[in-house]
């Protein structure tokens, strides 16, 4: 018996498409979120399909590309979902002072300077299209910087993203050109720190 599951749909912005100006502006915005991220939607919708087909048909000889497109797509999908809640207006935009997830910070890696300075590093020199992540890795107890190229490759397998910053051009392009590292370091501006926290506070007693 073949059991079907829902289609993933394309989430709502969790606020205006100029909220997040002058550091991404609403173009940008727009034909990222609307079709860019609507694009892996489909895709992993359709690799889905593909592979209920394979196995009604019991025919798996594109496997290797069926499963390639569940990753890349989905992934894309996963990320773009956390992307978009990673940030706010800039007038919300608020650094941890205190509590669980900064006293984490200080231990993996001093101060939430250093983490950002970190992250921003690895960002900025993603090779091709990618994505740079803070995520915490659960068998070390710690988090980890790490960079995603495409959306998929160089993970850690098990662990939880807490912070992503896309930057595969159509993130920044019509705003900064070839000018990530700019785009990068105006990220900070419209950080989502306080969804950062929730998000590692769901990870239970880390």
């Amino acid at each position: 018996m073949v059991i079907k599951t829902e289609e993933y749909t394309l989430p709502s912005l969790p606020y205006a498409y100029n909220a997040l100006e002058p550091y991404i502006d609403e173009q940008t915005l727009r034909i990222h979120h609307d079709r860019h991220h609507q694009g892996y939607v489909n895709g992993l919708n359709q690799a889905l399909k593909a592979l209920e087909d394979a196995r009604t048909r019991g025919d798996y000889a594109n496997i290797q590309a069926l499963e390639k497109g569940l990753a890349f797509h989905g992934s894309g999908h996963i990320l773009h979902s956390f992307f978009w809640e990673n940030m706010c207006p800039p007038s919300e935009s608020k650094e941890p002072m205190s509590g669980p997830f900064l006293e984490q910070v200080k231990r993996d890696f001093g101060s939430l300077d250093n983490l950002k300075a970190q992250l921003g590093a690895a960002t900025k020199v993603v090779e091709a299209s990618g994505w740079g992540v803070l995520a915490w890795e659960p068998v070390g107890k710690r988090l980890v910087v790490l960079q995603a190229e495409n959306h998929q490759k160089l993970a850690i397998w098990g662990v939880t993203p807490l912070l992503v910053i896309d930057v595969w051009e159509h993130a920044y392009y019509l705003k900064y050109q070839n000018r990530r590292a700019e785009f990068v370091d105006n990220f900070w501006k419209i950080t989502n720190w306080k969804k950062v926290e929730e998000r590692f506070g769901r990870l239970g007693s880390p």
